[in-house]
């Protein structure tokens, strides 16, 4: 029954904060920044009463496109949430979980314990696409409040993708793969950035020595590392980074945020005696959804 009752819970939350996007576009992450920086500074200059009887005026300065200001307490309880006051205000969230399983509300709490200003990552249902997307959330903490904005994050791009690996080929040359891989494993480090992450293979083990998304891998066997359809993917990539020493490689893959299988592009390079890579999801496959993942 409890974990019926969280469900429930996670269900509703889900439901109401998603309302808005039905009918509205996206903002940016600079329209979110900006949002979120004229909220604090309201609750600041007009205290609690005033300013969640602000946030939950559905009508008001604070709910904008896709954007609207929520507050729960160090309970976790909805104090204001301008997508659906009237659903959440009163409602106990604390062991609610987001689209990935993640208590994110625990996680609201814990990380505001430790500095008064944070942004945390986390998977939510878009009502508008019907697709669990990756968001974004700036946190305020004041005394017994935490503030919230949050904004669903752009799909990264192939610039993105190629970005973060021309970081990662820095990080190998300066420091090493051994320190290098601690980098790359750490899912709160720089490395990993919204639906992007780096992931390194040793060229003569061929072994994981990190995975962004899930570290654990590193030590284990990638060489039989197959995609969806069956294709055996890490084989190709690694025989590109011995032969050319950089490429790409295009298959089909769950996205580890969204959940949903999709087309893959990885854009490879030869570094150190390793294959360092970083995949960016192309689209949504509906059609490969209902296959089973290996």
């Amino acid at each position: 029954m409890h974990r019926r009752i969280h469900h429930g819970l996670a269900a509703l939350t889900l439901a109401a904060a998603s309302t808005l996007a039905l009918a509205a576009e996206h903002s940016t992450p600079r329209e979110a920044r900006a949002f979120f920086d004229q909220a604090v500074k309201y609750l600041q200059a007009n205290g609690p009463e005033k300013s969640w009887k602000a946030f939950n005026n559905r009508t008001g300065p604070f709910v904008k496109k896709d954007l609207y200001v929520y507050v729960i307490d160090t309970k976790g309880t909805y104090v204001a949430n301008g997508a659906a006051p009237i659903d959440l205000v009163g409602l106990n969230v604390l062991d609610t979980v987001d689209a990935s399983g993640n208590p994110l509300f625990r996680n609201m709490i814990a990380v505001t314990d430790k500095q008064a200003e944070a942004k945390i990552r986390y998977v939510w249902l878009n009502r508008k696409s019907n697709h669990v997307e990756p968001k974004v959330a700036w946190l305020h903490r004041e005394g017994d409040y935490i503030l919230g904005v949050g904004y669903y994050a752009p799909r990264s791009s192939a610039e993105d993708a190629r970005k973060l690996l021309n970081a990662a080929s820095i990080e190998v040359k300066k420091y090493g793969m051994a320190k290098a891989a601690a980098s790359f494993n750490d899912t709160k480090g720089s490395f990993v950035r919204d639906d992007l992450y780096v992931f390194a293979v040793n060229l003569q083990s061929g072994k994981f020595e990190a995975h962004g998304m899930n570290p654990k891998w590193a030590g284990t066997d990638a060489t039989d590392l197959h995609d969806v359809e069956g294709k055996p993917l890490m084989k190709e990539m690694l025989d590109l980074a011995k032969t050319k020493g950089e490429g790409t490689v295009d298959y089909v893959w769950r996205n580890p945020v969204t959940n949903a299988v999709e087309k893959k592009r990885t854009f490879i390079r030869r570094e150190n005696g390793s294959l360092i890579g970083v995949g960016r999801s192309e689209e949504h496959t509906s059609e490969l959804q209902s296959r089973q993942v290996i």
